[in-house]
């Protein structure tokens, strides 16, 4: 089932790039949308929800529904926080140690939405191919100044990532947007993102909120294992040049 998806997702990308006109009148998207990480099936009965930011960028041929882009993305599902001395021969100094459980995502992503500028609802439908990579880091900070001394990444690893999501981007402004090439205003839109996306993905290895454990002076870690299912409400800003 999983290959036959990953397989579907593959050829939605291959045919739409193969579906992009040759002259193509290529028009650039970014969208900057906070994240709600919602974990699904035996992930979510591991780790709890988590929140982010996400960034798309895409190009879309102004006479064609098919749109390109790359989706980027982190999350943060579990944070601790703890105030140690600087070390054992300092004790009278003391900093801040925070350890946050996260996930970088990263997508290709095959959008299907309507062309032109004018309608003041444009939804869209697309397919995305990437990656998940699950770190947990800690850092120490000072505590006047808020100032990173030292940080480390405790554990790591990565899951192969797909799934499908839509939304509906709602027109906030229509008008000029930057310049063209001649110098003159160019067109453009700034619209209000509504998304939902959901993301298959291979088991990972990972850290939660307490799988570090630390004694005389030692650190070890209680690792999980599970598929990496993630549901993603997003909601955001567009800007279409």
């Amino acid at each position: 089932m999983q290959r036959s998806f990953i397989a579907f997702i593959a050829i939605l990308l291959i045919g739409g790039w193969a579906a992009m006109p040759a002259r193509a009148q290529l028009r650039p998207s970014v969208e900057v949308s906070g994240l709600l990480g919602l974990p699904q099936g035996e992930f979510g009965d591991r780790v709890g929800a988590g929140g982010g930011l996400q960034v798309y960028a895409g190009l879309q041929d102004a006479r064609s529904p098919v749109a390109f882009g790359v989706n980027l993305g982190v999350l943060i599902y579990g944070i601790e926080r703890r105030r140690e001395p600087f070390s054992t021969t300092i004790p009278d100094v003391t900093v801040d140690v925070e350890t946050t459980n996260n996930i970088f995502l990263g997508h290709l992503v095959l959008r299907l939405q309507p062309p032109g500028q004018r309608t003041a609802l444009s939804p869209y439908v697309h397919g995305l191919f990437g990656f998940k990579y699950l770190f947990t880091e800690t850092r120490i900070e000072s505590d006047r100044f808020d100032e990173e001394i030292a940080a480390s990444t405790n554990f790591d690893d990565a899951a192969l990532s797909y799934g499908l999501g839509g939304g509906v981007r709602i027109r906030l402004y229509h008008g000029p947007l930057g310049e063209g090439e001649d110098g003159l205003a160019r067109p453009g839109r700034v619209d209000l993102n509504v998304g939902l996306d959901y993301l298959f993905g291979a088991e990972a290895e990972y850290l939660k909120k307490g799988s570090i454990r630390r004694e005389d002076g030692g650190v070890s870690f209680d690792v999980e294992r599970s598929a990496t299912a993630l549901l993603l409400p997003s909601l955001g800003v567009t800007l279409t040049f």
